[in-house]
This record gives C-alpha cells, sequence and structure tokens, in this order.
C-alpha cells in the first residue's frame, strides 16, 4: 500500500483487505493496531497474530501493565510504514500478519485468569497462526507456554529479564509474576539444557538447571558473544522468547514495576536480538510495560522495538 492508497482509506486497521503491506498513514491518527495491522478475529490465512493480555493483577511492586499492549500499539505506528532495519526482508509485506485486539477477563476473578489465558492463545494456535503477546505482566507467560507446549512439546525459553522469576512456588492456585519460570520447569514446559536467561541482576539461586548471562557478563562479553552464546546453547530446538522489559536498564525503561540498575541497553538490545537470528522461533512475548511510570513513552517505543524484531526473528527461517 502506497502514499496515494493511503490517503484515499479511511483507518485501514479496519478497511484493508489485504494483510500484507506497510502502511502510510499518519501515525498520529486512526485506531494504534500493532504496526497497523488489520484488526480482525478471523484469522483464515494469518501466518501471525498479535494479541494483548492486560492483566497485572500478580504483581510485587507497581502496577500498571494493564495498560501495556495499549501503549505498544501506540508507539508500533511509528514503525508500520518502513521495513525493519537491518533484516534485508519485510516481514510485514511476506507474511499475513494481524492484530487479534486484547483477550477479555473479569478483572475481580484473578484465579480464572490463567486458563482463559491458556484458552485465548489456544484458540489462536488452533487456527493456524502463529502468536505474539502483548503483556501484561510476567504471570502471562505460564499459560501461554502452557498453550504453545499442548502443540510444539517442551519448548527452549530465550528469557530477557532483570529478575529470575524462579522463585520457589509449590501453591497452583497462586499467580505470581516472579515465579512463571519455576512452575514451568516444575510442569515439564521448558527444556532447561536449551534454555538461557539474559541480563539477570537479581540474586535467586534456585538451581532449575537453565544457563544464565547475567547482566554483568553481557557488558563485558559485548552483545554479538551473548547472542552467539544464547544461538549455541538453543541450537535448532524449538524456542519461545519472553522479554521482560524490565531487562532493559531504567535509563532505557523506566516505565517498568520493578526496575532494577545496571540492565541492558536498548543498543545491545537490538544487537542481541538481530544476532539471534535463525533460531527456531514458534512463539513469544514482550511484557512489564508499565505507561503510569513510563515518561515520552520511552518504554513503550522500546518495548514496541522488541516485538518488531521478534516478528522478524519469527519470520526469519519461514522465508520463501
Amino acid at each position: 500500500m502506497g502514499l496515494e492508497d493511503a490517503a484515499n482509506e479511511v483507518d485501514t486497521a479496519f478497511t484493508r483487505a489485504e494483510p500484507r503491506g506497510l502502511v502510510f498513514e499518519n501515525v498520529f491518527a486512526g485506531v494504534p493496531s500493532f504496526l497497523r495491522r488489520k484488526l480482525t478475529k478471523d484469522l483464515a490465512g494469518i501466518d501471525l497474530a498479535i494479541t494483548g493480555v492486560p492483566f497485572d493483577q500478580s504483581v510485587t511492586h507497581r502496577p500498571g501493565t494493564r495498560f501495556g499492549p495499549r501503549a505498544l500499539r501506540e508507539a508500533s505506528t511509528l514503525q508500520a510504514g518502513d521495513p525493519p532495519y537491518g533484516w534485508g526482508f519485510d516481514p510485514l509485506s511476506d507474511f499475513a500478519i494481524a492484530d487479534y485486539g486484547d483477550m477479555a477477563f473479569d478483572y475481580a476473578k484473578v484465579a480464572e485468569v490463567p486458563g482463559l489465558i491458556e484458552a485465548h492463545i489456544g484458540g489462536i494456535l488452533d487456527q493456524g497462526a502463529a502468536c505474539l503477546t502483548l503483556g501484561g505482566d510476567h504471570s502471562i507467560t505460564l499459560p501461554i507456554l502452557r498453550a504453545h507446549v499442548a502443540r510444539h512439546g517442551p519448548l527452549a525459553l530465550v528469557q530477557f529479564d532483570a529478575h529470575s522469576d524462579t522463585w520457589v512456588d509449590d501453591d497452583a492456585a497462586r499467580v505470581d509474576h516472579g515465579t512463571f519460570v519455576y512452575k514451568a520447569v516444575r510442569e515439564g514446559l521448558i527444556d532447561v539444557a536449551r534454555s538461557v536467561q539474559v541480563g539477570i541482576r537479581i540474586a535467586n539461586e534456585t538451581p532449575l538447571g537453565i544457563t544464565r548471562l547475567d547482566a554483568r557478563s553481557v557488558h563485558e562479553a559485548g552483545a554479538a558473544a551473548t547472542a552467539r552464546a544464547v544461538k549455541k546453547i538453543v541450537g535448532d530446538a524449538p524456542c519461545y522468547l519472553s522479554f521482560d522489559i524490565d531487562g532493559l536498564d531504567p535509563a532505557y525503561a523506566p516505565g517498568t514495576g520493578t526496575p532494577v540498575w545496571g540492565g541492558l541497553t536498548t543498543a545491545q538490545t537490538a544487537i542481541i536480538l538481530r544476532d539471534l537470528a535463525g533460531i527456531n522461533l514458534v512463539g513469544g512475548d514482550v511484557v512489564e510495560v508499565s505507561p503510569p511510570f513510563d515518561h515520552a513513552n520511552i518504554t513503550a517505543v522500546a518495548g514496541a522495538h522488541v516485538g518488531y524484531e521478534m516478528i522478524c526473528l519469527w519470520a526469519w527461517n519461514r522465508r520463501s
């Protein structure tokens, strides 16, 4: 879709018939679907669906990530008219990508939410589309993993995070954003030998067998070396990538619930994600963007870029 076509359209998130192609609408107007993709619940012929899970009732500190999906979508409109820099291809033109909207739930029935998330993501996967999820707090990743593992088997996990999220929690009824990895390992969802955590800088030595490349190791080894180490660990295993925005230093992502100094820069993150090209990514999420604590949309912009890079990673091995 070119500039002349855009001038004759009215909000292509609704009106476009073809899900492929860049969009050249005013970024300050219209419905902010992710990357200005078509909003639809019909995933026939869709390769990848983006969906939001605006849930933040399991946080240990500052709430607000329920507004994350909305902020990420708005920030992403800045990228909708350009191919992603440095990748050498345009996934928005090569693949049918749609915005599936947000999951609906009763905010007062917290215990029901994990099951609803698993069913919501499973419904997308059952329609033949892959899924990128916008959070929401990090508790949402556990039921998302359950939905993916039900269809792919145990997955390698690549987790960008300040926190390991491995705090011991054997209560199946608890919903907590700091225990999803512990529970996922105990449930057999994660292939620990093929999994890696990047950017960790909070002490929690729960021994689960997952490799950790903490923030200091990234700073000392460099971004490119970190990416090579991650690829060596993951190999060709089907992989799920979960990106907690607090993996970034608060200077680059102030809008999050539990900020920790000493984190990754956006420049390091861009290199690492780009150099992960070739991993067998089957799904992913961007979580813990909390707009009430953001400044000048810094965090949302970073998260939207991460989401676009994850789309590129998913698309890389699927190019014709």
